[in-house]
Order: structure tokens, then C-alpha cells, then sequence
């Protein structure tokens, strides 16, 4: 078994890995860590890179039940951009918008991030003030945003239909330009080669059963379906099931998990410039590398580890697409699918430190994951090596629950939940 278990034959691209023994024996000590992050997802395998190049620490293993990049990070709409409504929200995903700008650079692969813009529609009075409201925030907080015209939404986005006899009219939109797309099995690869590439253990198949704590109550390692591993830092990234192992640890968090759905069509030659969100209608829509329209629909209605959902969910969106965009009407679409995404009580996320000392989190993402990617892995990395959150993720911890100081980002995060 390489560190790359189920990707051994890429184990000199990723740095030439000695083999460990297949089987550990009862009798041998388990391999001890610093830090062992839960989830090899963007998060998980930033927080991993982050740790080892900013903090040194790099005796970390990365955990994960199946393959790296196999969960929520490979089920997405790949959308990028910081537009969100409230400060402590703005100040987070700009974080991570910065470090996006430059990630492919510092990772030295390519992570396809190509800033082509986030046009958010408005079709009605309540979206222009709602918008408008949105615009004037972020550009308190120094994130760039702008009103367009009908006009100038269509200038920009061509496919898109302006008319006034449409279903939807567009009265207007909102425009982030740093806003855009990546590649997101891209982001997963480029974290886990230069983890490693600084002596990160990432290790597949190797689900996490337990928790392990001392007499103190303090962590003192987890027991994984290859054995039990020792580790004072304990960094949990495994989105929608972060409530299944913080359970492990005696915590009962305020997270419910929901289908998340997309779809991909046919691919086509470019037709698509950027990227277009409607919030009434709750369908976004952008074109990839590879040709084919990514279209994301809303979350299920009811609680589900499902990762398919309910149909209605997905014809509701096309029919939306289909309204906004004629042109597409005779697309054909290839697969669809559904993400797991834990929500909170204020659709905002949770990342700092837990009441078990030694335990760390980062859950809660919503719809907001993918686009968060650098900006969460660097700030639980922070948290974790100085035992302490940084000043923009503080807001983000779990005494809100108890104090009543909820961030409520909800339906302003300009999409629906």
C-alpha cells in the first residue's frame, strides 16, 4: 500500500512513496501523527498542504474512506466568488477568492481557475433591491461588484433572452468579474501532489470508526478500519457527514445533510461566457473546458444521504434554463447527480475549535464549499497549528449556537438554499 493507496501507479508522479506494509501487525506500533485531517476532499487536503508549508508541521495523515476528491469536491458546479451579503461572509470567501487567483502558481499545477465572471439575475422589484443591497456591501468590504442593464447583461452573456414577454424577465443584474470557474478534480490533485510533495501521508480507503480520548478528555487518535492511529490534532473536513463522526467524539452538532443536484448536457463548441445564477428561479449555469453546459439546481426538501434526489428538483431548473436561455432548448443532457452538503441552522459554516480539546472542524458549507476550498484548508490549517482561530474564521465557531449571535447568510448568500 503507497500513501496513494488506490492510485499506487501515479506514486513517482506524486513524489516516488515507499510502500508500507499492506497489513500492519497487532504486536507493531501505529504509525503516530501531529495531525491527522479527516476527509480527503479540497478542504481536507488543503488544510494538509497548508500546515506543511506555512506551519512546518508535516508529519499529517490524510484520512479518507474512499478516494481523494471522490466526495463533494468532484459533485459540484465548480462556481467561484465572494458576492456574500454580510461582512464576516465577504471577508471568508474573499480570503478564498485571493488565494484562488494564485493557487495554480503556488501548487505548481493547473487548477483551470479562469475568471470569467458571476452575473446573478434579477426579475423582479425584490431581486433589483436585494441585488443592489448586495452590491453596495461587498464594495464596503472592498469585493467588487456591479449593476448592469438588461442590455448590458445581454452584452456580457449573450445567450441570455431580455425580452419582456419572457417567463423570467431580466430587469437587471449583478456582476462579480474576479468571479468564476475551476477545475475541481484539478484542485483536489494539485493539493494532494504538493501535500505530499512535502511528506503528507494520504491515506485511501481507510474509513474513520473512532475517536479516541485520554482520562483528560483530550484526543489522543482515531481507530480507522486499517487500525488505530495516535494523534493529538484532529482536523474533521468530511462534508455531510461530519455529524456521523463528531458523534464518535460525544458532540451532537446543529447540521442537516440534503441531495445538493447538478447536471451536465452534451458538449458543444464555446457558446457560454461566464457564468449566470438566478436566485428566484434557483438555476445556475456555466460552460466547462470540456464543452458541456454545468447546470446546478436547489437541495431536496428532506434530510437524505442520498446522492441522486428527487426529479422534480432537476426539471424545475431546466425548465427555468430553458425560459432564460431558448437557445438551449434542444441540448441533450448527459448525467446528473447529488452532493451531500451539511447545513446549519444560519446556512453558514462552522470552522474553528470544538469542546473536545485537540478536535477541530470544519462543516456547515452549503452550497458555499467548492468556491471556499483554499480559503477553509488555510484557515483550519491556522487554526489547528496555533490551537486558535484565525480573526476571519472566529465568527464562524460553535458557541454562536448557544449565544444567539447567528451569522444568517441564508438566502443572502445570493442563492437559495
Amino acid at each position: 500500500m503507497t500513501r496513494f493507496s488506490a492510485f499506487s501507479l501515479f506514486s513517482n508522479a506524486l513524489g516516488g512513496h515507499k510502500d508500507w506494509p499492506e497489513h500492519w501487525p497487532d504486536a507493531a506500533p501505529k504509525p503516530a501523527y501531529d495531525a491527522i485531517i479527516v476527509g480527503g476532499g479540497g478542504h481536507g487536503l488543503g488544510a494538509a498542504y497548508y500546515l506543511a508549508k506555512r506551519y512546518g508541521i508535516r508529519n499529517v495523515a490524510v484520512l479518507e474512506k474512499g478516494w481523494i476528491g471522490g466526495g463533494n469536491t468532484g459533485r459540484n458546479t465548480t462556481i467561484i466568488r465572494s458576492n456574500y451579503l454580510y461582512d464576516e461572509s465577504a471577508h471568508l470567501y474573499d480570503h478564498a477568492v485571493k488565494l484562488w487567483d494564485g493557487l495554480s502558481q503556488d501548487l505548481n499545477y493547473n487548477t483551470m481557475y479562469s475568471k470569467r465572471g458571476v452575473m446573478m439575475l434579477a426579475h423582479n422589484v425584490h431581486d433589483i433591491q436585494s441585488l443592489k443591497r448586495h452590491i453596495h456591501a461587498n464594495r464596503l468590504n472592498g469585493v467588487d461588484n456591479e449593476w448592469l442593464t438588461p442590455q448590458e447583461a445581454k452584452a456580457y452573456c449573450p445567450p441570455l433572452n431580455i425580452s419582456p414577454d419572457a417567463r423570467h424577465p431580466v430587469l437587471g443584474a449583478a456582476l462579480q468579474r474576479r468571479g468564476g470557474v475551476a477545475r475541481h478534480d484539478t484542485v483536489a490533485w494539485g493539493y494532494a501532489r504538493a501535500a505530499a510533495a512535502l511528506g503528507v501521508d494520504i491515506i485511501q480507503n481507510c474509513a474513520v470508526t473512532g475517536i479516541n480520548r485520554g482520562a483528560d478528555g483530550a484526543v489522543t487518535g482515531v481507530e480507522t478500519t486499517r487500525g488505530a492511529i495516535a494523534c493529538r490534532r484532529v482536523g474533521v473536513s468530511a462534508a455531510g457527514h461530519t455529524s456521523i463522526i463528531m458523534r464518535m467524539a460525544g458532540l451532537d452538532f446543529p447540521l442537516e445533510s440534503y441531495p445538493l443536484q447538478a447536471l451536465v448536457s452534451e458538449p458543444v463548441k464555446p457558446v457560454f461566457p461566464c457564468v449566470v445564477m438566478s436566485n428566484t428561479v434557483h438555476a445556475y449555469i456555466s460552460q466547462s473546458d470540456k464543452g458541456e453546459l454545468v447546470i446546478g439546481a436547489g437541495t431536496d426538501q428532506y434530510v437524505s444521504y442520498s446522492q441522486r434526489g428527487a426529479l422534480h428538483i432537476v426539471e424545475h431548473t431546466l425548465a427555468a434554463i430553458c425560459e432564460i436561455f431558448p437557445i438551449f432548448r434542444r441540448m441533450r443532457m448527459l448525467r446528473n447527480w447529488g452532493g451531500i452538503v451539511d447545513v446549519t441552522p444560519d446556512r453558514s459554516p462552522i470552522l474553528g475549535k470544538t469542546p473536545v480539546k485537540g478536535l477541530y472542524v470544519n462543516c456547515g458549507w452549503g452550497t458555499g464549499g467548492f468556491k471556499a476550498t483554499p480559503g477553509a484548508g488555510d484557515l483550519l490549517a491556522y487554526t489547528m497549528a496555533k490551537d486558535e482561530p484565525h480573526p476571519i474564521n472566529a465568527p464562524f465557531n460553535l458557541d454562536r449556537f448557544r449565544n444567539g449571535r447567528l451569522i444568517d447568510e441564508a438566502a443572502a448568500a445570493a442563492v437559495a438554499h
